[in-house]
């Protein structure tokens, strides 16, 4: 009977470290999936900040562009109002 007993445990305690050893081995294979998800998400974020540090410098050039666009027409306006000006005071004093 101890012998029966004796059997019973061991099988017990072999089914329990076998159990123990897949749990081991399926969590180190979620570990390993976990580690690869993680660099995938990391992969990801790296590229997003570079499109929005390309998108950025771009804008930045555009606004820059624009701005220097602005400024020409500006200085074009003014340029042609000084002009105007001075027609008008000439004719105005060549008129008395």
């Amino acid at each position: 009977m101890r012998k029966i007993v004796l059997a019973a445990a061991v099988a017990t305690s072999a089914l329990g470290l076998a159990a123990c050893g897949e749990t081991a081995e399926k969590a180190g294979e979620m570990g390993d999936a976990m580690a690869a998800d993680a660099q995938s998400v990391a992969d990801d974020a790296t590229a997003a900040a570079g499109d929005a540090a390309d998108a950025t410098t771009e804008a930045a050039g555009d606004a820059a562009d624009a701005t220097a666009e602005a400024a020409d027409d500006a200085a074009d306006a003014v340029a042609g109002a000084a002009e105007d000006a001075a027609t008008a005071a000439e004719e105005a004093v060549t008129a008395e």
